[in-house]
């Protein structure tokens, strides 16, 4: 569990709708043992609100937050950057280091006030 990321993920809920999105098609023997993690460690996101694909450019989103730009290609929102070892060299976005700067960034940008 990334820290702080059930606190804002929960606050974040309070004011818009989130979606909790993941390439599990890459992996589909992944699919019931993370739908099953997501509904323990995030109970407040409804499972209607939880995708799983292979290409997130179908997403209508005004953010998306991840660790791989590749998502970003086609996603017509912002794409976030949380940052990860696997994409240190990795530019052109805006980056975040954890959920405590997520939540500052959105309170900065006013989408959490």
């Amino acid at each position: 569990m990334i820290p702080d990321s059930q606190r804002v993920i929960e606050k974040l809920t309070h004011m818009h709708e989130v979606f909790i999105t993941t390439a599990a098609m890459e992996f589909p023997l992944s699919f019931d043992a993370k739908f099953r993690w997501l509904a323990a460690h995030f109970p407040f996101i409804s499972p209607m609100n939880i995708v799983f694909c292979g290409n997130k450019s179908i997403l209508n989103a005004d953010y998306l937050i991840d660790d791989n730009a590749r998502h970003f290609a086609h996603f017509r929102g912002e794409g976030i950057l949380f940052s990860a070892p696997h994409n240190q060299n990795v530019t052109g976005f805006r980056r975040v280091n954890s959920w405590q700067e997520i939540d500052a960034l959105f309170a900065s940008d006013g989408i959490l006030s």
